[in-house]
C-alpha cells in the first residue's frame, strides 16, 4: 500500500483525489480539487460509528464491509478514470474507509496513493501553513464601492480573489448565497498560496479582517496590510452602473433586510427615500443614494501608494502591472 504524507501528496500530480467520506462531511469541507466517493453514505455513517462506540469495533467492521462494498460498486459504475490513472485517496484519518478504497482501485490497474492521517492530517498542515507561508509579495487594490475592483483582478494573475472565495462580495448588500465553511475557506486560501510562487507579486483586493462570516487568516491579513496599495477611483456615472450589475436583481426581503442593518449609519429620512425609491423600481436612484450617503462614508480610507482611475480597462489593468513589475515591497515579517 503506497502511503504518503500531506507535502507529498499534495506535490503528486493526481488525475483524480477521491474523499471516501460521506456526503456530509464532505460538504463541510475537503481538500480542494477533491470527487466525494463516499465509502458509507450520511445514514451508514452515523450507524457504524454508534455501533463502533456502544457493541463492539468488530461488529462495526463486520456490518461496515457490506456497506463498503456496496457503495463503492455502485459508484465505479459511473466512475470513468482509465487503466493507469493516478488517484489519490483519504478519508477523515486514514483508516477503514480509505484502506477500503484504495484496496479496490489497486485491483483495478489505477495507480493509488493514500493520504497518511486522512483529512484530518491535511487540516493540521492547512493550519500550520497559513501561519507561516512564504509569500510576502502583494499588490492590492482599494477603493470605494462600485470602482471595479473585482473586475479588474479577474485580469491579473496571479489573483487571489478572497470574496469570490468566501461566495461574498464583502459588503451589507454583497451576500451572493450559501458561504463555504470556515474549514473550506481557509483550505481553498492554502491551496491557492502553496500552488502559487512565493517570488511572484499577488494580486488581490483589500478586505477587511472578515467576509461575510467569514475570517481571513491572521497572517494573510497582515501581509496584504504590507502590500502595496493602489487606491482605484472611478466616475459616479460607472460606479452606479457596476451596483446596478451586481445587486440589480435583490429581492424586496433581502433589501429591506440589509436596510435594517445599516439603518444607524444613514439618516431615517436616506432609509424611507431607499425604501421609497426602490417600491418605484429607481433603481439607479438607490445606488447613487448607497453610494454617496453610505458606502462612501464609511469606507475606511488608508493612504494609498498610488491612484489610478478606471476609466478604460485594459488601460486601468496596464497601469497596475506595470506598477506591480516597477515596484518591490515586500513585508518586514
Amino acid at each position: 500500500m503506497r502511503i504518503i504524507k500531506v507535502e507529498e501528496f499534495l506535490q503528486k500530480k493526481f488525475d483524480y483525489i477521491l474523499d471516501a467520506r460521506s456526503p456530509r462531511e464532505y460538504s463541510e469541507s475537503h481538500i480542494p480539487g477533491s470527487i466525494n466517493f463516499y465509502v458509507l453514505n450520511n445514514e451508514q455513517h452515523a450507524y457504524i460509528g454508534n455501533i463502533y462506540k456502544n457493541i463492539s469495533k468488530f461488529q462495526a467492521k463486520k456490518e461496515g464491509v457490506g456497506f463498503m462494498l456496496e457503495n463503492i460498486s455502485k459508484q465505479l459504475k459511473d466512475f470513468d478514470a482509465k487503466p493507469g490513472s493516478r488517484i489519490g485517496v483519504y478519508c477523515a484519518r486514514g483508516g477503514q474507509r480509505s484502506n477500503a478504497l484504495f484496496t479496490i482501485l489497486s485491483q483495478l490497474d489505477y495507480q493509488v496513493f493514500k493520504l497518511e492521517g486522512g483529512y484530518k492530517a491535511y487540516r493540521k498542515w492547512v493550519v500550520n501553513y497559513l501561519e507561516s507561508f512564504p509569500h510576502k509579495k502583494f499588490v492590492v487594490l482599494r477603493g470605494n464601492s462600485g470602482c471595479g475592483k473585482s473586475e479588474l483582478l479577474k485580469y491579473l494573475t496571479p489573483s487571489l480573489d478572497l470574496e469570490g472565495l468566501a461566495n461574498h462580495y464583502g459588503s451589507v448588500f454583497g451576500g451572493k448565497g450559501y458561504q463555504p465553511s470556515q474549514k473550506q475557506f481557509e483550505n481553498e486560501i492554502a491551496d491557492f498560496l502553496y500552488k502559487t510562487d512565493p517570488e511572484e507579486m499577488i494580486y488581490t483586493e483589500a478586505e477587511g479582517h472578515k467576509i461575510g462570516d467569514l475570517f481571513v487568516p491572521n497572517l494573510l491579513y497582515k501581509r496584504m496590510q504590507d502590500g502595496i496599495h493602489i487606491e482605484i477611483t472611478a466616475d459616479l456615472e460607472d460606479r452606479i452602473e457596476r451596483i446596478l450589475s451586481y445587486y440589480g436583481d435583490i429581492d424586496e426581503n433581502e433589501f429591506v433586510g440589509n436596510l435594517e442593518k445599516i439603518k444607524k449609519h444613514i439618516s431615517k429620512k436616506t432609509l424611507e427615500e431607499l425604501k421609497e425609491y426602490y417600491k418605484n423600481g429607481d433603481l439607479r436612484k438607490v445606488a447613487e443614494i448607497l453610494l454617496i450617503r453610505y458606502y462612501d462614508k464609511v469606507y475606511k480610507k488608508k493612504e494609498p501608494d498610488f491612484v489610478i482611475k478606471n476609466k478604460i480597462k485594459e488601460e486601468t489593468i496596464k497601469e497596475i502591472k506595470s506598477i506591480a513589475e516597477s515596484v518591490v515591497k515586500p513585508s518586514d515579517c
